[in-house]
Parts: C-alpha cells; structure tokens; sequence
C-alpha cells in the first residue's frame, strides 16, 4: 500500500486540526454514505450526490476482467496498432496506465488534438490492422467525433467492415453508444453515468484501452481496493484525507501551486493529477494549481507559493534500478527543497500495479480538498463558455452559401492587433532572409509588446503557454526552453498545454480559478486543410476556432492574454519568441 509522508514546516498545525475536525464531523463515514453537506449546505446542488459513484470502482469494477479479457482474446493477430481518440478525462488514464504498467499487448497511440500537422504525422497508422477506441462520456465531444470520423473515413477506404475496428466507450444512451450499435462496432462500453469523466480511471474509460495495451489489470483493481479500505480508516491514518487536508490547507495558506517532482517510472501520472486538481478546484475565484513537467530551478529561487509532489519508487523495484545503474535523483531534490522551507509530500510506492492505489487516494484526496476551500469538485462551470465562444467563431468563419468548406475562416477580423503579434515573417534582426511581405514588420513594437507582457507578470502570478500547435519532440524541447525563459524573465511558475487538449484539462481553472493567472497563447497557420468527412468543416478551422473561442473567453473572465503566431521552418517562431523573453529578462 503506498505511504505518504507530509512535511508542512510551520502548515503542521492546520493540516492537523483539519483532520481533527473532519474526526469529530465523522467525515469518512460522511463520504462513503455520499453527504452532499461534506461540499454544499444545500443537499440538492446538482452534479454532487450523483456524482459519487467512482468511489464504488474498486468493488464494481472487477466484474469486467472476464468481458474485457474476452475482448482482448477476439482481436485477431494481424492487429499491431491501438488509437485511443478521447479528450480529456475519457483519454488520460488509459495512457497513464499503459505508460506506467507497460503490458505485452498492442501499442497505444493517444490522438487528441485536431492540428492538421498532426494528423498528417499520422499517416503511418496501417487502418487495418488498427483498433480505434472512440471514447466520449457525453458522446457528443466535438474533437472525439471528428477524430472518429477521420479515421473511419481512412479504415472504410481499406476494409470491408470498417465497424469490427472500433470501439466505443461512452454514457448509456448516449450519441456515441446509438453510433457505435448503427455502424456495427466491436464493442460499445457503457460507463457507470454517476461517474464524472475525471473520476473515471477505474471505470471502463481507463479500463478498457489499458486492458487491449495488456496492462495488469486484476493487480491494478486488487491495489485500488486495499486503498478504498484505507480510505474508510480513521482520518489520522486514512491516506485519502491526509492528501485533502494537507493539499487544501496548504492551498489555504496561499501554497497553491502544487509542483510534481516525480522518478521515470511515474513520469506519466502528473498529466492525469493535472486535470483531477485543475478541473475538480479550479472555481469561484479560488484554485489549486498543478505544475507539470516545469524546468527545475534551484531551490531557494522558488517562491513562498510552492508545494512539492514526490512519486518515489521503493521496495525490489528501487533495488533494481540502482543494480542497473539507474538511481533516482528525486529523494536527493525533494530533500534540498525541503531544507529551502518548502512543504513536500512524499508518496512512496512499491510497484507499477500501485498505480490503481494511487488513482483512489488522488481521487479522494481532491474531493476532499475541495471541501476544504469550500468548492464544488465535481462540475466545471466555466468549460462551457470557451466552447460556446468556439462554436460561434467556427460559424463566423463558414463557407459563404455553396462555397468549399475549406474556406478560410475570416479569423483576422476576429483578432484585433491589440491581442496579438506574429513572428512568422522574416525579421531582419535576427539574421535571417529579407521579409516576405513588402511591408516590414514593427519590430521594436513587437518587441515593446513582450516586454510590456512580462512586465505585467507578478513573481506570484503562473504564466500558462496554451499551444494550438502540432508537438513533436522538437517542438516539446523549444516550449520546454520557453518555459525556462519565462520563468527567468518574471519568477512566475509556468504550465503547459496543448490545444484543444488543454481545454479539457486545466481550462475551467483558466477561467473560474484566482486572478494569479496570465496567458500566452501560441497559434500556427495549421498547414494544409484536412477535411473532417461527414461535416462541412475541416480541421484548420476547427482549431482555429477553439484558440480564438478561447481567447475570447479569457477576456471575458478579463484574464490577461497575448497571442503569439509562431510557426515557420525549424521551429522558427518559437526560437525568435525565446529570444525575445530571454533579452527581456
């Protein structure tokens, strides 16, 4: 079972009295008999009381194995590839799990963005010899179904059964199930409904994915049950409510960016905690923020508003590593950020089939964290507004009556100059060719913009770098770079995001979380129109129209937002955008 081990310095105190309160309020017996009162006085909140249902996954769940091993067994030999399509909570624990687990069954492909680029780096996948995993609660997520369409537009052109090389995961009744059952899938998974999709790893959304890449799952599902019996122990040694009152106590005291610091075998986890904190606490003005995957600073350049999260190997496997020369600099570092003063939790785990554990006590923990600062875990408010705002730019940027649906969208009417500035034209400064455009850049002005930006950023504040761009391993390396400019120019934190996925993830802390938050938005030309078949749009536009929805909805929450056009051969853009933040520091 894993240990946690909190260090909290002078917070002791109240992360002690929280876990006297809750002793004295019979909050664990509270939980587990789904009393709305533990987060709102009024009983009737929606989406709370039936919202509980992931804390029965760890006994319901195991009902599955027969089925999802039956399912392993039917799919042919000649199948080599998995594609999950899913955003969000429907896609991030499967890939955690066949990261973290790595079984002996197909390689999983995670596809959850909508960049052209992207999809055209795809056109390795051989369709038939692939299982697509279609995966949506509501089974009406916009970016899921395009996806889906893509692809069975690419298996029809090859098989003659396109449906037995699809998979639904989804709500009972819902869009997506009616879709899977007309088509003929494989196999159409309906999911406990009271069961929120960040909640969901326990449930088929994480389950099924991770049972065709060949994870552990009957060691997985055995780990998640002994944490749901320590989760009904005692406060004082109930390691869900030790995470809940640590976390929101800390947050409490103003150490609200909770900063992973993980070994290799956990690498995969934080993206998953990213979206159950950003998602579940992200409201009302209040927020814990999850820092991912930051360039290390030295200890003491961190600022008062830090704790630190430590996933940290034990036992054989920890054994095993240094036998093989590959010992784990993680205890050393989370040791010199405590000596620095910071608070630090450390979770000690003994091996990969732990992960199940690990997903119970994060999901209670948080739950309960929001208990602490008062909020509403389970909704997101404010998701809908930046799709709102995207469905409107997308139908701005339709096709005039009978014109191709790859027609621009009219986007630059949209983008007013005050919000955004390009560095994809050749700017003579920096050494390169003459411009492209007979009217040469204002290059102070774009310069003068950046510096005004960064300016505007407290030591405080986190800087979110929200990239509706390709990835790629050169680009993951530049942003990571950017990251670390960004930090030296302002001492603010910074997190990551891809677009659309991002949206999914930490979006509703964007916009319902503190006023601690400013953001860079990064957008390309998106190359080439690929259409979305069985619809009038095409990716390009689709992207475009969630940056600028996006946009727009920060500057509703009058969040403080740049958006920068980069883009160009080699990374050209982001270099010059690096350079810019690095000669502003």
């Amino acid at each position: 079972m894993i240990e946690i081990e909190l260090s909290a310095g002078p917070h002791t105190e109240d992360v002690d009295r929280r876990l006297r309160e809750w002793a004295a309020g019979d909050a664990v017996a509270r939980l587990w008999r789904r009393d709305p009162t533990l987060w709102s006085a009024d009983p009737d909140t929606p989406e709370l009381a039936d919202r509980l249902g992931w804390l029965d996954l760890p006994e319901m769940s195991p009902a599955l194995l027969g089925p999802l091993e039956a399912l392993r067994a039917s799919v042919p030999f000649w199948f080599t590839d998995l594609v999950l399509l899913g955003m969000g909570g429907s896609s991030l624990a499967p890939e955690v799990i066949a990261h973290t687990m790595r079984g002996e069954g197909l390689p999983l492909t995670l596809v959850d963005t909508t960049h052209p680029a992207a999809l055209r780096d795809l056109e390795w996948l051989r369709p038939a010899n692939t299982i697509f995993v279609v995966s949506s609660k509501s089974g009406t997520t916009v970016e899921t179904l395009s996806l889906f369409r893509h692809f069975w537009s690419r298996t029809a052109e090859v098989v003659e059964d396109p449906g037995e090389h699809f998979i639904a995961i989804t709500d009972p009744g819902s869009p997506l199930a009616e879709l899977g059952r007309e088509r003929g899938f494989r196999a159409v998974f309906e999911a406990p409904p009271d069961v929120g999709g960040r909640f969901s790893a326990l449930s088929p959304f994480g389950l099924v994915p991770a049972a065709l890449a060949g994870a552990d799952l009957p060691a997985l599902l055995a780990e998640a049950g002994e944490a749901a019996d320590a989760c009904r122990d005692d406060v004082h040694l109930n390691p869900g409510f030790l995470l809940g009152a640590a976390l929101g106590e800390l947050a409490l005291s103003g150490r609200a960016k909770v900063t992973f610091v993980v070994a290799s075998d956990w690498a995969a986890f934080p993206d998953w905690a990213e979206q159950l904190l950003a998602e579940s606490t992200g409201k009302e003005g209040r927020g814990i923020v999850p820092v991912v995957g930051e360039p290390p600073r030295p200890p003491d350049e961190y600022g008062e508003d830090r704790v630190f999260v430590g996933l940290l190997l034990g036992g054989d496997a920890a054994r095993e590593a240094e036998q093989w020369g590959e010992a784990d600099e993680t205890p050393d570092l989370l040791d010199a950020l405590e000596a620095a003063g910071h608070p630090t939790l450390r979770i000690r785990l003994e091996g990969s089939e732990e992960l199940g554990a690990l997903f119970f006590v994060w999901e209670v923990g948080v739950a309960m964290a929001g208990a602490v600062l008062g909020i509403h875990p389970f909704n997101q408010p404010d998701v809908q507004l930046a799709k709102r705002l995207a469905r409107r730019a997308m139908a701005g940027g339709g096709a005039p009556e009978g014109g191709s649906p790859d027609a621009e969208p009219a986007e630059d009417a949209q983008v007013s100059d005050a919000d955004e500035i390009d560095l994809v034209w050749e700017l003579p400064q920096f050494g390169h060719a003459p411009p492209r455009t007979p009217v040469a850049p204002d290059v102070d002005g774009i310069r003068a913009r950046v510096e005004d930006f960064l300016a505007a950023v407290e030591p405080a504040d986190y800087i979110a770098v929200q990239a509706f761009l390709a990835g790629g391993e050169e680009e993951e390396g530049l942003l990571g770079t950017l990251r670390a400019a960004l930090a030296g120019a302002t001492g603010a934190s910074t997190t990551l995001g891809y677009g659309p996925r991002f949206l999914h993830s930490t979006g509703q802390l964007h916009k319902g979380g503190g006023d601690n938050c400013v953001f860079l938005q990064l957008v390309d030309d998106a190359g080439e129109h690929v259409h979305v078949p069985e619809t009038d749009f095409t990716f390009r536009r689709l992207i475009r129209a969630q940056g600028l929805g996006d946009l727009e909805a920060l500057g509703e929450c009058e969040r403080l937002a740049l958006r920068v056009r980069v883009g160009g051969p080699e990374g050209l853009g982001l270099r010059r955008l690096i350079q810019l933040v690095e000669e502003s520091a």
